[in-house]
């Protein structure tokens, strides 16, 4: 992990991850092209915040951690670039699900 990403904190239930690579070739060996809009839907969790005030004002920890691999929605998230790498911004709640390893 780069200094950039140590120094970055997201805040409140905010999740910065950072997309799976894209495919290249199928299971079966076909090459895709470039022009394939496959989007990557798997990512790995860079960062997290402190997590959300709940309506009492107590703080609710998020249920991930750096290091999890999380399903992402198809759309959404806030694109960030840091030295030169693509990241991306979600609410915890907006992540769909969590890879059991």
């Amino acid at each position: 992990m780069s200094g950039a990403i140590k120094k970055f904190i997201p805040l409140f239930d905010r999740v910065l991850v950072q997309r799976f690579a894209k495919e290249t070739t199928t299971k079966g060996g076909i090459v895709l092209p470039d022009s394939s809009n496959v989007k990557v839907l798997n990512a790995t969790v860079v960062a997290v915040g402190k997590g959300a005030r709940n309506q009492n004002g107590d703080i609710v920890p998020c249920t991930v951690k750096p290091g999890d691999k999380v399903l992402l929605p198809e759309f959404g998230g806030n694109k960030i670039e840091i030295e030169k790498k693509e990241y991306f911004l979600f609410r915890e709640s907006d992540i769909m699900g969590k890879w059991s390893e």
